[in-house]
């Protein structure tokens, strides 16, 4: 695939959703249950008194590889579940296609990745993921201890799969992080993500 092509399938993921994203920054977070890679059952609302990470996921998207194979998004994930956030990746890929993969298969990924996150949670009916309006990989949540979400969008204001564009980037997950934990607003709510489509 050339890069020129590559791009153009990955940057679908930017242009505009047909439906409005049901998860409204400001609003309470929709609750759920999925399972996780390790085959438990996690449910959004038994978390409800701790600050949650959505991240949107698919290990084969050149945009997710850029935050994983630079350590980014592993770093991010360690430092803030060190303070008690809990980090729920979620991948809505259906079956068949790209970033679906057995739970085993997920597990030998994760543990490959040094992914971080408290759990991989698996959405292959995209039930969760259209619920929140998740358009692309990643595609970034922040709900805080209330149930609210305070931060939508973009992991960082780089939109390319480049590697190097991570450094120096403007981090808007740890931003929001940083402030939901010191009981301060977030200052940027909501940016537009960027990535590969979530391949519903």
């Amino acid at each position: 695939m050339t890069r020129w092509l590559l791009t153009a399938v990955c940057i679908a993921g930017l242009l505009p959703a047909a439906e409005a994203a049901p998860a409204e920054v400001g609003k309470t977070a929709p609750d759920f249950t999925l399972t996780s890679t390790e085959g438990k059952k996690v449910n959004l609302e038994a978390y409800r008194g701790k600050t949650v990470v959505l991240e949107w996921t698919n290990y084969d998207c050149p945009f997710v590889k850029k935050h994983y194979d630079t350590g980014n998004m592993q770093e991010l994930q360690r430092t803030y579940t060190g303070k008690g956030v809990v980090w729920l990746a979620v991948s809505s890929s259906a079956k068949g296609k790209q970033g679906n993969y057995t739970a085993a298969r997920w597990n030998e990924l994760i543990a490959a990745r040094k992914s971080a996150a408290t759990a991989v949670l698996l959405d292959p009916t995209g039930e969760v993921g259209r619920r929140y309006g998740a358009r692309t990989t990643p595609h970034m949540f922040v709900i805080d201890a209330k149930g609210t979400v305070v931060y939508a969008g973009a992991i960082d204001d780089k939109p390319s799969f480049k590697h190097d564009d991570v450094k120096g980037a403007k981090n808007y997950v740890e931003a929001a992080l940083e402030a939901t934990l010191s009981g301060r607003a977030v200052d940027t709510v909501s940016t537009r993500p960027y990535g590969c489509s979530v391949k519903y």
